[in-house]
C-alpha cells in the first residue's frame, strides 16, 4: 500500500506543473521505441535499396550476356552463323550461308598497310579470282 500511495503523490516540475512519474515514464518509453523504429526502418530501406541495386546489376549483366550469346558470330545481312577465317595472319569473319565478309575494328586497316604493293589484286584474293 506504501507504494500505491507513493505513486498518488503529485509531483512539480522545473515550472511548476504537477507531473505524474508514470507518465513520465511512458513518455520516454514511448520515445525510445519511436527512435528505436526510426533506426530499424532506416537500416531496412538501406537493405532494400542495397538488394534493389545488386538485383539492378545482376539482372543487366544477364541481359548482355543473354545478347552478346543471341548475336555473337551472327552474319549481321542474313543472321546465319559466321566461322572466323585467316587471311594474311589477319582473323576476319565469313558468313557461312551469303559469304559476306566482315572486318572487326582495324583488321582492314591491317591488311591494306600490309600489302601495300598488292592492293590492286586484295580484293580478287579476298573472294578467290
Amino acid at each position: 500500500m506504501l507504494a500505491v500511495a507513493w505513486l498518488d503523490w503529485p509531483l512539480l516540475s522545473t515550472d511548476g506543473r504537477q507531473e505524474d512519474p508514470l507518465i513520465d515514464d511512458r513518455r520516454r518509453e514511448d520515445d525510445w521505441f519511436r527512435e528505436n523504429e526510426r533506426h530499424l526502418l532506416q537500416l531496412a530501406r538501406a537493405a532494400r535499396e542495397k538488394r534493389e541495386g545488386e538485383r539492378a546489376h545482376r539482372e543487366k549483366a544477364e541481359e548482355l550476356a543473354r545478347l552478346k550469346k543471341l548475336h555473337h558470330l551472327k552474319c549481321p545481312k542474313c543472321g546465319h552463323d559466321m566461322k572466323e577465317e585467316t587471311l594474311d595472319q589477319v582473323a576476319i569473319d565469313r558468313c557461312t550461308f551469303c559469304e559476306g565478309l566482315f572486318f572487326d575494328a582495324g583488321e582492314l586497316d591491317q591488311l591494306l598497310l600490309k600489302n601495300s604493293e598488292g592492293r590492286r589484286g586484295f580484293f580478287r584474293h579476298l573472294i578467290g579470282f
